[in-house]
């Protein structure tokens, strides 16, 4: 049968070595994952609660394309919350996961051949998904001494797009004010378009992050349910449009997607007001956080830069291994630990990288530091 050449997209590295780490526990090992972006806890009770009443009373049938009405509304009030900016509801989309948001934002704005650049490290689904749809990922290699972050310098002239996230995945690192309203100016001086994913929003530490909302309006903004709000598999997230695009948004969801699903906009309607559990979710990652920034170098991994926000730490180990991959493998075998090889989020240089990820229990962060420590010393 004649195929796509859309098909042709790297595999999702991390994906593969969860399925490593699921053979192994299918054979009774325990496994310490620090290998995959997902919180350790469930959805918030109350939407859990919230979820458990819809369905003895409604059928959860379509929703409006662009969302539940009380959810955007609830969305756009976040904004107002956490940032300080009046938003209009009419420019909130609800999207099937933020990966939803990332197929619609590349439809909605760029046609085929079109140049999106993309920060190096970052999350391999960008590259993938662009290419998917026909259109041309740029690759800017990012530097340490900016924190891993674009500058407007690294930018080449000939872009149709830039997608910036801030935190980043898999460094952790952020944009301040300046440096966020830099890259959106010089995006905008090229005649390119915008697009800030903010889905680790809200999981900060030392500082809030700036959503690109508050210094421009001539942006798609990206968010999810999956991180902050802990419903990864629920499959739902947002994104803001400006307003003259909401109607071209609305005809591809309508056609894509049909709508979010609904379950889980009732869900993430109740997540919204779950402030106090979602804290607590966040003083776990903030001690885990101190865990790993101790512990990672005591056990030899000793290249490693403080993130401002997320759950990981992305570490340059070239001093130890010439292959990520290999030595993941090897630290999964012999440690009983996942990680990722950085070959996912550069493959330029992530051949000497790895992120650790310490989204789960303190208990499991301290269970993987102890393996960690003992596997380096014996290798």
């Amino acid at each position: 049968m004649k195929v796509s050449s859309r098909g042709e997209v790297d595999p999702f590295i991390v994906m593969d070595v969860m399925e490593a780490a699921a053979r192994a526990e299918s054979q009774g090992r325990r496994i310490i994952h620090m290998e995959v972006g997902q919180p350790g806890t469930p959805a918030p009770a109350a939407a859990r609660k919230a979820l458990a009443r819809a369905m003895e009373e409604s059928p959860l049938g379509y929703t409006l394309g662009l969302g539940l009405p009380a959810l955007r509304a609830r969305i756009a009030a976040l904004y107002r919350d956490w940032y300080g900016v009046d938003l209009n509801p009419e420019r909130v989309v609800v999207t099937p996961g933020s990966s939803g948001g990332f197929t619609l934002a590349f439809t909605s704005l760029f046609d085929v051949g079109a140049r999106v650049g993309i920060g190096a490290p970052g999350y391999p689904s960008y590259k993938a998904i662009l290419k998917a749809l026909g259109l041309e990922p740029v690759m800017i290699r990012t530097e340490t001494q900016h924190r891993l972050q674009p500058v407007p310098g690294d930018l080449p002239q000939d872009l149709d797009g830039l997608l910036v996230a801030s935190p980043a995945n898999p460094s952790g690192t952020m944009l301040d004010r300046d440096a966020l309203a830099a890259l959106i100016g010089a995006a905008h001086a090229r005649g390119a378009a915008f697009i800030s994913d903010e889905i680790y929003h809200g999981i900060e530490y030392e500082r809030k992050a700036v959503t690109a909302l508050e210094i421009t309006d001539e942006t798609y903004v990206i968010n999810s349910f999956s991180k902050y709000f802990s419903m990864t598999g629920w499959r739902v997230g947002w994104m803001v449009v400006p307003e003259d695009h909401i109607r071209r948004v609305e005809r591809l969801v309508q056609n894509l997607f049909i709508c979010a699903p609904h379950a889980s906009q009732v869900a993430a309607l109740a997540a919204l007001d779950c402030g106090d559990e979602l804290q607590a979710n966040m003083e776990v990652y903030r001690k885990n956080r101190t865990l790993m920034l101790e512990g990672l170098p005591k056990a030899g991994f000793t290249r490693i830069a403080p993130p401002d926000g997320a759950f990981y730490v992305y570490a340059d180990v070239s001093d130890l291994t010439t292959d990520s991959r290999a030595f993941a493998a090897e630290i999964l075998e012999k440690a009983g630990v996942a990680v990722t090889p950085g070959l996912d989020f550069d493959p330029e240089r992530g051949a000497g990288t790895l992120r650790f990820s310490y989204a789960r229990s303190t208990s499991d962060i301290e269970e993987g530091l102890s393996r960690l420590a003992r596997f380096m010393a014996s290798r």
